[in-house]
């Protein structure tokens, strides 16, 4: 007895010591500056440019690796974002235009091809891409940390953010970044909903249909990569939704139907037992054929690896039930179906599976209502909404980054996907550089005689703008004798420029350099879908570059009324260059002129280039010479190149190659943009050398 006293004494006070350590650690908070919520692609790249500016962040992720959500979709593991490798060009810039997978970085050399070479990957290569992007880089992470409650709080005067993990963790920040994505299956409330199949749930292996008869909700890329994964097995598929199907190729948005994954349309225009069919979601029942030789509805759940022994379900529409409620749908007769008022209706036939492939959403129950963005207007909800520069609505300090930020542009542009966010993010670091340290938006100095030169050096090589057409604009403030060139400002966001970039606007105005697809509905592969006369560019059907020019800055009004279809408000000047069929927009007299003398009148200023000898005679004959010799020769600039350039005339034999000699972009005297430029004042230069 005198032996077990001291034991339980001693067990007693291990046991007050465990529950008090656990305590504490229930009762832990963590600070930072930056929460980042979610490792996905959106989240890692936000963590990197948050890392290259030292500032205080964590990336919360709660499971055990970055990008989970590619460990599960697409189901049947191909990818459909374009991993185009060898594009003929050295200009990295160009090159991601054509890389619709990899983040942005300082490494030339963090790039997916490191994992795949394949156009379209294999889903799981993106996570082994995101896991290598972290590790090189060092990002901050924290897995595990199951984030179940956000709220918000003030923190010295000022609104910011606690989250609270599944082990009772407190991170405590004053910005909030959510890059958590849609992974909520999106579901629709019908009867019978429960004898659905889910996208998220069903088989991949074709052998499983073999032989049945399938029933798809949805025409979207997961409904036809469904579809095509059974195409060889399954007797017929059918594919039912409210809208009819939207190909990428016509309407130019990335998330509509892929070519990859729309070989069921052949099938059904040449008729071989598959086909597509509109109506409401919301108007449809799904019931079961009974014992009885009636047809009722179950709630019995379906075999997810077998329909064999099953009774076979027919789609039927709520208003021919007895009992719209579902109170007495258990004996449904044959007078219930719509085939016996039609007797041709298009899905008169049972089948043995039917499938929801509806997409994802936005999960908000995670928001207590002090946090919560609302729902976006469009996209059916599915989104939060979020202002012109991403920060929530009514949820001051939380930014959403990545395919949650769509409801910006969606069914616009490509801010849902890997190439376009990846520049949206970046828009955002730069906003919060500008908020939160009173660092100034980006900007590149240039005298007005370099302007041309350096906007068509950005419409054939740069990628931000090229992606998120539409959405991210270059903007040119105009001060002058010279300007400031801001690149990728969110266009919508343009009646906000000077607080959220830091950089006032001038009497002289601005230009806003757009990407943009043509608002001429044609038929994109018929005769006459290009247009190639550049006296009629304004005429364009494919992408290509739009300047608008502005003596103020538009407002909120302006934003709102602008007309249909258009990126931006009526400007006072506005110039297309034509369309090209190779996208280079280099050929001095269809691209450089054009644009040469839209500028000039925007600037009333003369911006044509002069040779050396010109420039003497000019300079010795007029008082005031052509801007170009005042800013280039008679400051002993001459040409403008750098010693890439020089180098490579050298190689060609074009120059001597003299020891000791200073390349120009050697030169301690030019200004330091010239030395970044990589292009000749002439228009026509070729920008890949």
């Amino acid at each position: 007895m005198s032996v077990i006293q001291p034991l339980f004494r001693l067990l007693c006070v291990l046991s007050l010591a465990t529950s008090a350590s656990g305590l504490h650690g229930r009762n832990k908070t963590v600070s930072h500056e930056y929460c980042v919520l979610g490792a996905g692609p959106a989240g890692l790249q936000m963590g990197y440019f948050l890392s290259r500016s030292q500032r205080d962040y964590i990336i919360l992720e709660r499971n055990t690796g970055p990008g989970s959500f590619f460990n599960i979709y697409p189901r049947h593991r191909k990818l459909i974002s374009i991993n185009k490798i060898y594009t003929g060009r050295r200009n990295k810039e160009f090159n991601l235009r054509h890389d619709w997978n990899s983040l942005l970085s300082d490494r030339p050399d963090l790039l997916f091809q490191r994992i795949s070479r394949e156009l379209y990957p294999n889903a799981d290569d993106f996570p082994r891409y995101l896991s290598m992007f972290e590790k090189e880089l060092g990002l901050k992470v924290k897995y595990g940390a199951d984030i179940g409650r956000i709220q918000a709080s003030e923190f010295n005067g000022n609104r910011g953010y606690i989250l609270s993990d599944q082990n009772g963790v407190n991170y405590q920040c004053s910005v909030l970044l959510v890059s958590t994505g849609l992974w909520v299956p999106q579901q629709v409330d019908f009867l019978g909903s429960d004898l659905v199949e889910g996208y998220e749930s069903i088989p991949t292996d074709p052998e499983e249909f073999k032989e049945q008869a399938v029933l798809i909700l949805g025409k979207g890329n997961s409904a036809f990569e469904t579809a095509q994964s059974i195409l060889g097995r399954a007797s017929r598929i059918h594919l039912y939704s409210p809208s009819p199907v939207r190909l990428a190729w016509q309407t130019h948005y990335v998330g509509d139907l892929r070519a990859v994954n729309n070989e069921l349309l052949d099938t059904y225009q040449l008729k071989s037992l598959d086909g597509l069919v509109e109506g409401r979601l919301e108007d449809i029942a799904i019931v079961r054929r009974g014992k009885n030789g009636g047809k009722r509805r179950t709630a019995n759940k379906r075999s997810r690896t077998s329909t064999e022994g099953k009774e076979p379900l027919y789609l039927t529409l709520t208003e021919l039930l007895d009992d719209q409620n579902g109170k007495n749908i258990s004996e449904v007769t044959g007078q219930n179906l719509p085939g016996y008022h039609t007797d041709n209706f298009s899905l008169r036939q049972p089948y043995d599976r039917v499938i929801r492939c509806l997409g994802f959403r936005f999960n908000f129950s995670i928001f207590d209502g002090s946090a919560r963005p609302p729902q976006s207007s469009g996209a059916r909800g599915r989104l939060p909404g979020v202002t012109a520069w991403y920060e929530g609505r009514g949820t001051p300090n939380m930014f959403v980054l990545g395919t949650a930020a769509h409801s910006r542009d969606y069914r616009m542009s490509a801010g849902g996907f890997v190439h376009g966010f990846r520049y949206t993010v970046r828009a955002v670091h730069k906003i919060l550089e500008q908020r939160y340290h009173n660092i100034a938006w980006p900007a590149t100095i240039l005298p007005i005689s370099q302007l041309q030169s350096w906007i068509l050096k950005r419409v054939n090589e740069a990628s931000g703008p090229y992606q998120m057409f539409g959405v991210l604009g270059d903007i040119i403030l105009l001060r002058g004798s010279y300007c400031e060139y801001l690149e990728e400002f969110p266009l919508q966001a343009l009646p906000q420029l000077s607080a959220l970039s830091g950089r006032p606007l001038s009497d002289h105005g601005l230009l806003v350099l757009v990407m943009q697809y043509g608002l001429n509905r044609t038929d994109t592969l018929g005769p006459g879908r290009a247009e190639s006369e550049w006296t009629k560019a304004w005429r364009s059907n494919f992408l290509h570059p739009v300047l608008y020019y502005y003596n103020t800055l538009p407002t909120e009004k302006d934003m709102r009324q602008r007309p249909v279809g258009w990126p931006l408000p009526r400007p006072e000047a506005i110039h297309h260059m034509v369309e090209d069929f190779l996208t280079e927009w280099d050929q001095p007299i269809s691209h450089s002129q054009p644009l040469r003398r839209f500028l000039e009148h925007c600037l009333q200023t003369d911006l044509r280039a002069y040779y050396a000898e010109s420039c003497f005679l000019l300079s010795l004959t007029s008082r005031t010479p052509p801007l170009f010799c005042r800013q280039g020769y008679l400051r002993k600039q001459g040409i403008v190149g750098n010693s890439h350039l020089w180098q490579h005339a050298r190689e060609a034999g074009l120059m001597a190659d003299h020891q000791g000699e200073v390349a120009p972009g050697d030169d301690s005297l030019a200004p330091e943009y010239l030395k970044h430029a990589g292009a000749a004042v002439v228009s026509t230069m070729n920008f890949d050398l």
